[in-house]
């Protein structure tokens, strides 16, 4: 047996035991969706990095700055600034004010199933763009890994999928929380190792390493040999549009994270705020941990093992593991795949109950059956059903864009997030005038506009027609509509208009008047044991 695939399965042995064990303790609502408030501010800290840290950090990001050198560096920039934001602004309220999801704050002082419906769709919307991104890069490394043993890259996302099935149905958060927790260990662990390793071979020499980052050797589209300094800005941000991109995609990653579903719910999974305040410190330590570690992750793919090499084994996703195979063999490449491919379970865990979660506790449960269960547990059967629509369609739709890089993929979901959800959670608890009408507006303004973009976008409309499978072929048979690769810089000034518009063509006394409540309880915390639905 391989080194890689004995790997693999230690990993998901561990992780069904962890599943076996949660679904033991994982009885009733509170338990399944939130781990029953019981975990410390360390543990979710990590759980939120290990949540954090997904497939686009790893693989993408490497491949990013090992293909774009400066330009790819700025994505680390953006996902590290971007939990400021988390920290400052929504952190607390959050795990005062909510229940189990985004859409709880929302409802608190607004009109509950109108809210609710739309934070559902959107939740939905952000968490499948995210979910894509680390299928893709679940079956690219996984069909590589085992490419001797029949496995092809459908395989191996039907693969993932059906563990991300069974962690979220039968462990709820608990079971997805310490996924993610050992899978963040292992991902800083194997990160340090492989950043010592890139130093190493420059003799720990800081001024040798940006010498050969400055001088880096590969072949462009014609064959012709091409020298480049990486540090220099401007391989991926070109004139005239590449500057606006790059303001576009920073506006979508510091103002997406702070709405991005699968973060937010982590904060309904501790016993209070002030452990919510300490979780995200921790989460913050690691992460720009992590961050600055990834320049040499790319930097030493770029320059050890080459671009040309990684085109023909895999393509940008996987710089990072084949940088690990070219300094510490294959035994090490094994185990820094192993640890990519527990990145991919514990985040698309994470992904999946945040999806799940929303539509039985907002659309289920509060919409169509007006906050009232039929039927005891009914909410968790339901969250489980969904499991399995969300993963199936996750499958189909990584396999349909197998070939695009993931870190670009999780950009998209970031400004979806930032254009959708932000405005309206800022608005619900700092905004006493802020209407139902205004949080609908703003959702439906922020989420049409920010896919529309994307659909219309070199996103989509300038990708290669070969590297595209089934009926999305379609889309990109004309030239691009928008110039800008991500919408932040149009759909998030969209989704704040939305909202705006939408709370000053309609007063609301009731929404005003609670607005004093939710203040007090977002702030000290009063009452937040027990959510108020209405």
């Amino acid at each position: 047996m391989s080194h890689s695939l004995l790997m693999f399965l230690s990993f998901v042995v561990v992780t069904l035991g962890i599943t076996w064990w949660a679904a033991r303790k994982s009885q009733g609502s509170a338990s399944y969706f939130a781990a029953g408030r019981r975990i410390t501010g360390w543990q979710n800290g990590i759980a939120v990095a290990g949540d954090y840290m997904s497939a686009a950090s790893f693989l993408g990001i490497a491949g990013l700055i090992a293909f774009n050198g400066y330009d790819g560096f700025m994505y680390s920039v953006g996902w590290l600034v971007a939990y400021l934001t988390v920290l400052l602004v929504v952190a607390e309220p959050l795990r005062n004010a909510g229940k189990y999801t985004m859409a709880d704050v929302l409802a608190y002082r607004l009109k509950a199933r109108p809210v609710r419906a739309m934070a559902s769709l959107s939740t939905l919307t952000v968490s499948t763009f995210y979910m894509i991104a680390q299928m893709v890069g679940a079956g690219t490394l996984v069909s590589l890994l085992l490419k001797g043993s029949g496995v092809d890259f459908q395989t191996a996302v039907i693969g993932v999928g059906v563990l991300m099935i069974i962690y979220v149905v039968f462990g709820g958060m608990l079971a997805t929380t310490w996924v993610q927790i050992i899978k963040a260990m292992l991902l800083i662990a194997g990160t340090i190792a492989l950043s010592l390793m890139v130093m190493a071979h420059f003799g720990f020499s800081l001024s040798a390493f940006f010498d050969a980052v400055s001088q880096v050797h590969y072949h462009d589209k014609t064959g012709a040999e091409v020298t480049q300094n990486f540090l220099q800005p401007g391989l991926k941000y070109k004139p005239p549009y590449g500057p606006w991109d790059l303001i576009s995609l920073g506006m979508a990653l510091i103002l997406g994270t702070a709405g991005l579903p699968h973060i937010l719910v982590r904060f309904y999974t501790v016993p209070d705020a002030k452990t919510a305040r300490v979780s995200v410190v921790w989460a913050m330590i690691l992460i720009g941990g992590f961050y600055i570690m990834t320049t040499f992750l790319g930097f030493g793919a770029a320059t050890i093992v080459g671009q040309d090499f990684i085109k023909a084994n895999g393509g940008t996703n996987m710089s990072a593991p084949l940088l690990a195979q070219a300094l510490g063999g294959d035994v090490f490449f094994a185990f820094i795949s192993a640890v990519a491919f527990a990145t991919i379970l514990a985040v698309v865990a994470g992904l999946t109950i945040s999806a799940s979660t929303s539509f039985a506790h907002d659309f289920w449960t509060n919409v169509i059956h007006h906050g009232k269960e039929r039927q005891p547990g009914e909410e968790v059967k339901v969250a489980r059903v969904t499991a399995f629509v969300v993963g199936a369609i996750a499958i189909a739709l990584a396999i349909t864009f197998q070939t695009v890089n993931v870190a670009f993929l999780v950009a998209l979901a970031f400004a979806v997030a930032a254009s959708a959800n932000l405005p309206v959670i800022l608005f619900s608890l700092f905004w006493k005038r802020f209407t139902t009408r205004g949080a609908v507006w703003g959702l439906a303004s922020g989420l049409v506009s920010s896919i529309a973009l994307i659909a219309v976008s070199p996103s989509i409309m300038g990708l290669d027609p070969e590297t595209v499978t089934g009926s999305a072929r379609h889309l990109i048979q004309h030239a691009p509509l928008f110039p800008l690769e991500n919408p932040g810089i149009l759909s998030i000034p969209i989704g704040f208009l939305g909202a705006i518009l939408g709370t000053l063509t309609r007063r609301e006394a009731e929404a005003e008047r609670r607005f004093t409540e939710l203040t007090v309880r977002a702030n000290t915390g009063l009452g937040a044991e027990k959510p108020t639905a209405h």
